[in-house]
């Protein structure tokens, strides 16, 4: 029997249930090796309101899909009359951190090969969950995991580009102070690691903290004082890592010269920036140093466009594409 793909229905107040019904709509994941965790009602009540035909079907467990159908696993946690398309919902941000649990649990039992995460979104979910800050945070401490780095991947002319980061989801003053040997060390490591599944030496520049790498201690001392012991260490680990790096190049140098396979940034901004105006409708995003695999597309709601046949569905492909590429199995 095929182990399937999980991917979570995302809000649903958001575009991430949409996107899973128009592809299904397509024939795309129609008796794939998918199956949905989410709420029966709201995907049943989303195909009436995009006028479209996607025979789903119910499931307890995940099995072997049956050809032609949408299996889904039932959360339960959303009625069709609770569907609020495009609005900030608290029950749809409690409901999407339920499917993330659920999907979860189901990967670390091995009735999954991977999870495939739709968006969720933040302040509808901290609404009832107040501790929540991303998918993240919420599936490494489901996981037991103490170490994990989000990493972006995107296609370019010259290959494909990582990007990890040593912090996220925290304020710059925060960001500042995690910027320590160790975490910056464990990331460089991390992403080696992951990328040695196709590449026999990855190329890694590390990005510096300040405007220009420090300028030798003129913008500050944590790029010669934390980030360059780091590289020193992972360098004598047999690592092929360089810098720090100025962060307004090297991104420069990864695409267009093709001198990098991935680069460390320090934190989410330094990241995100440049790789969503290199892919924002290809991204995708990965969590590394979980005992699972997870992927994600890389965007958010889009309230303002959700349930309206507008976004992109090229998002939900290539996050499924990473994870199938990822799994074990």
């Amino acid at each position: 029997m095929t182990v399937p793909y999980a991917i979570t229905m995302g809000d649903a107040s958001g575009v991430g249930p949409e996107l899973v019904l128009r592809r299904a709509a397509d024939g795309a994941l129609l008796g794939d090796d998918v199956v949905v965790v989410g709420d029966a009602s709201i995907l049943r009540a989303g195909l009436e309101l995009l006028s479209l035909d996607a025979p789903l079907r119910l499931v307890d467990r995940p099995s072997h899909v049956a050809s032609g159908t949408l299996d889904v696993i039932d959360v339960g946690a959303l009625s069709a009359e609770q569907h609020r398309p495009g609005e900030l919902d608290r029950a749809a941000g409690a409901a999407a951190l339920d499917y993330v649990a659920r999907a979860t649990d189901l990967a670390l039992a091995g009735e999954v090969q991977a999870i495939v995460t739709m968006p969720m979104n933040k302040e509808a979910t901290q609404l009832s969950t107040p501790s929540f800050v991303g998918h993240t945070e919420f599936i490494a401490h489901r996981c037991g995991a103490e170490s994990v780095t989000m990493m972006l991947t995107a296609e370019h002319e010259h290959g494909t580009l990582a990007v990890t980061h040593v912090s996220t989801h925290c304020s710059l003053q925060d960001a500042i102070e995690r910027t320590r040997t160790a975490r910056v060390l464990d990331v460089i490591r991390l992403t080696h690691d992951s990328l040695r599944g196709y590449l026999d030496q990855p190329r890694i520049a590390v990005c510096g903290l300040n405007p220009h790498a420090g300028e030798h201690g003129l913008f500050g001392s944590e790029d010669a004082d934390e980030i360059a012991p780091a590289i020193a260490a992972a360098q004598a680990d047999g690592v092929d890592a360089t810098g720090p790096h100025p962060a307004d190049t090297v991104f420069f140098q990864a695409v267009h010269r093709g001198r990098y396979d991935a680069i460390v940034v320090m934190y989410h901004d330094q990241g995100h920036a440049p790789m969503k105006l290199l892919a924002f409708d290809t991204g995708v995003n990965v969590t590394l140093g979980l005992p699972i695999v997870r992927t994600s597309v890389d965007h958010g709601t889009a309230f303002d466009i959700a349930w309206k046949g507008e976004a992109f569905t090229d998002s939900l492909d290539h996050a499924l594409a990473a994870a199938r590429r990822l799994a074990p199995v």
